[in-house]
């Protein structure tokens, strides 16, 4: 190959290097995993479905919402049972002695940040119910914080963990992305990305995507997912097809015009 070109597509590399983001999963994807785990007997299936829709609407990255394997991971600091805070209106729910019905008819929920990355320690970040039986960040959190009372857990045990008599079970971020991949290969190709896409780091990225998409302002959308720079925005995948279907009507409208001339330069 010519010296030069070599050097040329050297260079156009360094300038544009290939995208190295993910793909954020949609809806739907989630709602199936829930839709499975409302119908399992599998405290592991059950919990790993509620990291995963805690991860989604909280925009956590996978050591925040589920317990690495390597005891090497110094960046593993998952939210535990001591995080959380159940609410319903303006009265704060006591975690050991509300009843079950009482913590699962909480109407906002909030996680307190500790050593997370980029979290400001005791930064606290709360959310609504969303409306829907299945997909709640609350109802989520609720399922979690009853799990593990019922096993006299302490506060310090990560969310992302199953307890029974005799064994202790982690969601690994292993886990959740196997059950991503089965889910979106279950779905089929025309969700737009084969389950080689799909990872736990997807769930950062859907629910960034997911508030794109629903015209949330980006500076609001940097902010809940703690991003201190713009590299939020390589979050938000322009694949989207809600995101792009009204562009080209839109460009072809706004893109005529005449510019304001320059001024003239006086002769001499």
């Amino acid at each position: 190959m010519d010296f030069r070109l070599t050097r040329m597509i050297s260079c156009w590399k360094k300038e544009d290097p290939p995208p190295t983001r993910v793909k954020p999963i949609p809806v739907q994807v989630i709602r199936r995993i829930a839709f499975i785990a409302s119908h399992s007997t599998s405290q592991l299936t059950q919990c790993t479905s509620d990291m995963i829709q805690i991860a989604f609407f909280y925009l956590l990255r996978p050591g925040e919402y589920s317990v690495s394997s390597s005891s090497t991971d110094t960046q593993s600091t998952p939210f535990t049972l001591g995080s959380v805070q159940l609410f319903i209106g303006n009265t704060r729910l006591c975690l050991t002695t509300s009843t079950d019905a009482q913590l699962l008819s909480a109407t906002f929920s909030s996680l307190t940040f500790d050593n997370q990355k980029n979290g400001v320690r005791g930064e606290v970040i709360g959310l609504s119910t969303s409306g829907d039986p299945l997909v709640c960040p609350v109802r989520a959190i609720a399922r979690r914080v009853i799990h593990l009372r019922t096993h006299n857990a302490p506060a310090n045990t990560p969310l992302a963990t199953t307890l029974d008599p005799t064994r202790r079970q982690n969601v690994t971020p292993a886990i959740i992305t196997k059950t991503l991949k089965t889910c979106v290969t279950f779905l089929g190709p025309e969700l737009g990305f084969l389950a080689g896409d799909v990872s736990a780091r997807c769930l950062r990225a859907a629910g960034a995507n997911a508030l794109l998409l629903a015209h949330v302002d980006t500076d609001i959308i940097r902010l809940i997912g703690r991003w201190r720079s713009d590299e939020m925005l390589r979050y938000l995948h322009v694949q989207a097809a809600p995101l792009m279907a009204d562009y080209s009507r839109r460009m072809l409208e706004s893109g005529q015009y005449t510019l304001i001339p320059n001024q003239l330069v006086p002769m001499h």
